[in-house]
Parts: C-alpha cells; sequence; structure tokens
C-alpha cells in the first residue's frame, strides 16, 4: 500500500558521516562538540518558557494570524503534509461516486518525492503540472491539468528543489482554480522563511510569504528548516476549522506529539525574534556563498533565487551520476537530481555553519575541475 520513498531512503543517515554536508537543507550551525543530539537544543539552553497559560497552537496562530482552532501541531512537516494529504483524500462516505472511480492528486514537477508517492498511498491517481520558466509557480499550468476528479493540488514554497519563492497574490490565484474544482491546495512553507532581512515580511509568519486564511488552502510548516531544530520534530498544519479538526480525528491513528517537544517549541517561538535574526545572517552569509560560488564556474549552470541558500544545479562538464558518487567517496554528500526528476541536475545545500559551507564548495569545485569527470 505504501511506495518506497526511494530519496528519504537513500538520505537516511548519510548527513551523519558526511565531511562535507551539501545535501542536508536545514540551517543549523554545528560544532563538533555538537553532533550529538543533546537534551536541551543549543539555541533553547538557558531561554526562559514563556508565560503559564500559553499554548504551541496560540503561539503558531498568533505567528500567522489565525485562530488557534485552525492549527494542529504535528510531529514535524512530514507529519503534516500525510495528515494534510490523507484529508483532504479522505472519501465521503454520502457521495456518488463509483466505486471504481479514484481520487486524484495534482503535484508540480520536478518536486519532493513524498508529496507525489503518499497520495499513491492512499490509492489516489497523481498527475503533474510542470514548474518551467526558472521553476516559476504559473497558475495557469495548475488550472489546465485540473480534473474533476482532482482533490488535492500539492506546491512548495519555497519550490524543492529549485529555491524558487512565490508570493501569496500566486498561490491565492492556484487555490482559486483549485476550488473551480473542488479540490483544496496543499503549500508545504518549510522554506517560506528563507528570506533575506530586505525579504522579510513585518507580519509575515517567521519572515516569509504564506497561504493561511485564503480560502481551502492548507499549509504545512515546522521548526526544521529554518531555525535548525529538527531533533524537536515539531510541525503544523493550518486550515480552516473544519478542515482541522478532521485532520485532528486522522491523527489519531499515528504517534502524537511529546510534551518534552512542545515544551521547547513554545520557548522557540518565544524568543523566535532572537533566534531568526541569528538565523538570517547565516542564510544571508550561505545563499552570497553558493551564488558566488556558480557565477564563477562556466561549468555549472543554474540560479540561485534571491534569499535562498540551496539551488538545482547542472553540471555542463561531468556525468551527474559519477559527480555524486566521487562526491560521496571523498566525503561529500550531494543530492542526487533523480530524485527530484532530473537525472542531470544535483541539488546543492547550504545548511550548514559558513565556514564548513566554504570547505565543502572547494571539495566541489576540486571533482568538477577533476580529469576523469569529463563526459565521453
Amino acid at each position: 500500500m505504501f511506495p518506497h520513498i526511494e530519496y528519504l531512503e537513500w538520505f537516511e543517515g548519510r548527513p551523519d558521516v558526511a565531511m562535507y554536508d551539501l545535501g542536508s537543507s536545514d540551517l543549523r550551525s554545528v560544532t563538533e562538540e555538537q553532533e550529538r543530539p543533546s537534551t536541551v537544543p543549543p539555541a533553547l539552553e538557558g531561554r526562559s518558557d514563556p508565560p503559564v497559560g500559553a499554548t504551541l497552537e496560540m503561539q503558531i496562530a498568533g505567528e500567522y494570524g489565525v485562530d488557534p482552532e485552525c492549527v494542529l501541531v504535528t510531529a514535524g512537516a512530514s507529519h503534516a503534509n500525510f495528515l494534510a494529504i490523507a484529508t483532504a483524500l479522505d472519501a465521503d462516505p454520502e457521495s456518488e461516486r463509483a466505486e471504481d472511480e479514484r481520487l486524484r492528486a495534482l503535484v508540480e514537477k520536478p518536486g519532493y518525492e513524498p508529496h507525489r508517492r503518499t497520495p499513491e498511498a492512499f490509492g489516489a491517481a497523481v498527475d503533474r503540472f510542470l514548474r518551467e520558466d526558472d521553476y516559476r509557480l504559473v497558475p495557469e499550468r495548475v488550472e489546465k491539468a485540473l480534473t474533476p476528479d482532482t482533490h488535492l493540488v500539492t506546491v512548495t514554497n519555497r519550490h524543492n528543489p529549485s529555491g524558487r519563492l512565490a508570493e501569496r497574490e500566486t498561490l491565492a490565484a492556484v487555490a482559486d482554480h483549485a476550488r473551480d474544482y473542488d479540490a483544496r491546495l496543499l503549500v508545504d512553507e518549510v522554506y517560506a522563511p528563507f528570506v533575506t532581512d530586505a525579504q522579510a515580511r513585518a507580519d509575515g509568519p517567521l519572515g516569509g510569504p504564506t497561504a493561511a486564511g485564503i480560502e481551502d488552502a492548507v499549509i504545512t510548516g515546522s521548526l526544521t528548516k529554518f531555525l535548525g531544530l529538527g531533533d524537536l520534530r515539531i510541525g503544523w498544519l493550518i486550515a480552516d476549522a473544519d478542515f482541522v479538526e478532521r485532520a485532528r480525528e486522522v491523527a489519531h491513528h499515528v504517534p502524537s506529539v511529546a510534551d518534552v517537544s512542545r515544551a521547547y517549541g513554545m520557548r522557540a517561538f518565544h524568543h523566535s525574534e532572537d533566534l531568526l535574526a541569528d538565523q538570517r545572517a547565516m542564510l544571508a552569509e550561505n545563499s552570497a556563498l553558493l551564488a558566488e560560488f556558480i557565477a564563477e564556474r562556466d561549468d555549472v549552470e543554474g540560479f540561485v533565487a534571491d534569499g535562498s541558500t540551496f539551488a538545482f544545479l547542472e553540471p555542463t562538464a561531468v556525468d551527474t551520476d559519477d559527480l555524486v558518487e566521487r562526491a560521496w567517496e571523498n566525503g561529500l554528500l550531494l543530492a542526487p537530481g533523480r530524485f527530484f526528476e532530473d537525472d542531470a541536475r544535483v541539488r546543492v545545500s547550504l545548511g550548514r555553519a559558513p565556514t564548513d559551507m566554504d570547505a565543502a564548495l572547494r571539495v566541489l569545485a576540486s571533482l568538477l575541475d577533476a580529469p576523469d569527470s569529463s563526459k565521453s
């Protein structure tokens, strides 16, 4: 019933043993002494807790400008996406749908593998629409790919793997098209806070754009990617209260969120202003490093979206599979493009301390320059 998710199976454990990591996308400045999980996340150690009476749901709701009943706390973004997809594809027992008529999910291409695999686990057929023109989200492309059986449209913002950022107006237009077919729009926003100080919105959740509050839109996010607090496994789903209540019922079938994670999640939101400032400084350095690397190479095609720390790049003078294999042999982790539906590319992500990322890019440069990497 549940298909293999090859990317996650391939990726598991690799960041822990890689000497140089250009595969992990969460912004986490890890020192040698902090490589093992600690009882208290280093970024939260010694910080105060919020006042008694606050809840994590209330904090998230305040960040997004929604009511607390529109928030479901989950065990990370993967859990949130799972629940959102399961809820959106939950068949109405009173519907007149024929037994052999399949629900359909429409998913961006290229895209993050779980978003196209998870709907299959619930028996849905998966259709695709292309993100072309430098991976921009074009509402008209979504509209043309919708069918009367489409129940769910899924996009990422920032787009994974390219880093392209869509504005709220674009997401609203996509939601409008989906609503014309009685479909929900799911926006995975784990990378939405990846914006520079100049891009950050004073009223945006964690500074980024959001589809929260758009009619029939469901958004997911977490503390993992931008704040680098993946060990907490704290994520969220935000939608209208009826959808969230149904998702809460679905969540009874899977493990719940640990109270200790909730407590540290609350501490993170209580000190989000300071934490965001530190992360934005690292983001700015890493984004500039990646942009400079690409600008200096005439054998790498691609772009770094403004404020992004990751990009989907095509090495033009080497075989990509050979590059990824030789990189791993030299202690460098790269994410193969085949997991994002483009065999010619790799996703390069700068998610660690700038000094570490600079060293990793120098290793990548040496591999690109290696004589035995030339295409035959």
